[in-house]
């Protein structure tokens, strides 16, 4: 059966107005039931059988699935139309451009049809249209024999580097899609990989240089490819520089207003590797840019982003010292329902971190039980790395609760579950963690002493603090502030701080 309530849920308030207003001047007859459907579908979460008794108080069947049927085809062809609208207009009237002068060069008018092509070559250059740009190439060399001012030397030495600049950007667009591939593998089927070899592998294999010029998607992609790099390293410090660089030639593109959703992934990108680099003001300015990108063309892309613009933005505001006003944006959407289910998950377990440094257990303890679904279906949803801080987090807040039979489970879970997989990625500093934890749970007077502070500092292979990891720093504030016997989100705050100094 169609999911319409996905294909619902996907538009903004104002779209829904647009819509039905579509539906009312498509509508032929009174007593059609489809804007009638599409409220429903907006309002309230009913089950197939309840929307049919709904709608025609009975349980008929037949009626209601051609009624499905002709709302679905409805909601593509409103969808379609509006792209084409919004969209398209500069390709559709490069196209009409071709087409009016191909019907010149039939007429043998050359001097008209040339006028129009040089107008099309014109538009499609300033907006990369590679594809289109080598019909005209095309077109204007295929008559060119009946031109005399026509320089078919500069016609051809134009049509061979347009062609080099399409095949470059279908190469990467390739490499993008196998560097995707490769990083689902890793997230959510948890392979062993070695991605950087495989990175610059398939980089060569291409003849992608990472400097190269590009049109705007293809150095979105090209910055999707580098974010991906450090976020499987964990090292975000080296693409900071780059993304900048790359995002101040962005800022002038002409394509920029254009390829609005690319527009906001790539400022979202920035503010969150400046997040991950402990940089919050500046993550914060981003933000901001992106929110006003997220308000444009009728807030269009605005639901596709809100989840994690939301998300991002409660981080920033809780490792900046803000903690109850992070808490407060994502208990907004604590219940809300989201297409963005990897969005929502994380908006989730964020929040059980917070309640946990704010010493809310009980809020966080309601709250993680909503995480009622299986290890694998989470893997598949979220990925291995969220299921791993799900899994220490889980332990650390029955510490904390003193629910002693479920941490001794748990840690035996997670060493079952996890223990080679960590060791396979190089992470031994989990298991290490872990260890320490288990010390502390079971002899927790001693975590004060001068022994197991040594105990701790001998048991890591310590990294520049600018380096580490800011999640996995607030794992190691927990045991910190039972160390120092200090609050725990007075410690992060503090291990933040240094960082920030240094």
């Amino acid at each position: 059966m169609t999911d319409l309530n996905t294909i619902v849920s996907t538009f903004s308030s104002e779209e829904q107005q647009r819509f039905i207003k579509y539906l009312e001047n498509k509508n032929k007859r009174n007593d059609t039931k489809n804007i009638e459907l599409f409220k429903l579908l907006t309002k309230e979460d009913l089950s197939s059988k309840a929307l049919c008794f709904a709608i025609y108080k009975t349980d008929n069947k037949v009626a209601y699935h051609a009624l499905r049927k002709r709302l679905y085809q409805s909601l593509v062809d409103f969808i379609a139309n509006t792209n084409l609208e919004e969209e398209n207009s500069i390709d559709m009237q490069i196209i009409k451009y071709i087409l009016a002068s191909r019907t010149f060069l039939i007429k043998k008018q050359f001097k008209i049809a040339y006028a129009i092509l040089d107008k099309a070559e014109v538009l499609a250059h300033e907006h990369s249209l590679f594809p289109i740009l080598n019909e005209i190439y095309h077109t204007k060399i295929q008559y060119a024999y009946l031109n005399p001012k026509v320089d078919i030397d500069e016609l051809i030495s134009k049509f061979k580097i347009n062609q080099k600049n399409h095949y470059l950007e279908e190469e990467l667009n390739m490499v993008y899609a196998k560097i995707r591939q490769t990083l689902n593998d890793m997230t959510f089927k948890g392979e062993v990989i070695d991605f950087q070899t495989i990175l610059n592998t398939t980089l060569a294999e291409h003849n992608i240089s990472l400097n190269n010029s590009m049109s705007f998607k293809s150095l979105y992609q090209l910055m999707t490819i580098v974010s991906i790099s450090a976020f499987v390293t964990n090292d975000y410090l080296k693409i900071e520089s780059f993304l900048l660089e790359t995002y101040s030639k962005i800022r002038t593109h002409k394509l920029k207003d254009k390829q609005l959703y690319y527009h906001i992934q790539i400022v979202y990108m920035i503010a969150n590797t400046l997040f991950r680099n402990k940089k919050f003001k500046m993550s914060l300015l981003h933000l901001e840019t992106m929110k006003v990108l997220m308000e444009k063309q009728r807030r269009k892309h605005f639901k596709t982003f809100e989840l994690k613009y939301n998300l991002l933005l409660a981080l920033n505001l809780n490792y900046s010292g803000f903690q109850n006003k992070a808490i407060e944006n994502l208990e907004e959407f604590k219940q809300s329902k989201h297409n963005d289910l990897e969005s929502f998950l994380d908006i989730q377990l964020s929040l059980v971190m917070f309640y946990i440094q704010g010493s809310k257990f009980k809020n966080a303890q309601h709250l993680f039980s909503k995480f009622y679904h299986t290890d694998k279906y989470y893997i598949e949803k979220a990925g291995k790395e969220w299921i791993i801080k799900k899994s220490l987090v889980e332990i650390i807040l029955h510490i904390e609760l003193g629910h002693i039979d479920l941490v001794e489970s748990r840690l035996l879970s997670f060493k079952r579950n996890y223990n080679s997989y960590l060791k396979q990625i190089q992470q031994e500093r989990v298991l290490t963690y872990l260890k320490l934890v288990n010390h502390y749970y079971k002899h927790p007077e001693s975590v004060t002493t001068s022994k197991f502070k040594d105990k701790v500092e001998a048991s890591f292979n310590w990294i520049e603090a600018e380096q580490e990891d800011i999640f996995v720093m607030s794992f190691f504030a927990w045991l910190k502030s039972k160390m120092e016997n200090k609050p725990l989100y007075e410690t992060t705050l503090q291990l933040v701080e240094i960082v920030k100094k240094s």
